[in-house]
């Protein structure tokens, strides 16, 4: 099968929106924690007035590290289904 037959404009195309996609899924935990750990010293610092930068960066690191380790194991599953994927792609065009 030749190279042309298999990569062709659209499935690249689609090969790059899946990717993009994924990076935006996969990523998602960790935005969605530290945006909501975030928010909440953001709250609490405007009631108690204390408007320290540093106090919001110690909880948003420990609580994005903790949905990493939550979601890991969902992580390396996904993108290791999408690299077989791609890496069989890349096996069927080479030489049989």
């Amino acid at each position: 099968m030749l190279a042309a037959e298999i990569f062709t404009d659209t499935f690249v195309m689609g090969l790059c929106t899946r990717a993009l996609y994924l990076i935006l899924i996969l990523s998602a935990p960790m935005l969605i924690s530290a945006l909501a750990v975030g928010l909440v010293i953001s709250i609490l610092q405007a009631t108690t007035q204390v408007q320290e930068q540093t106090l919001g960066f110690v909880p948003k690191i420990v609580v994005t590290f903790l949905s990493m380790v939550l979601c890991g194991s969902w992580l390396i599953g996904n993108l290791g289904t999408f690299i077989r994927e791609v890496f069989s792609t890349i096996a069927r065009v080479g030489p049989h």
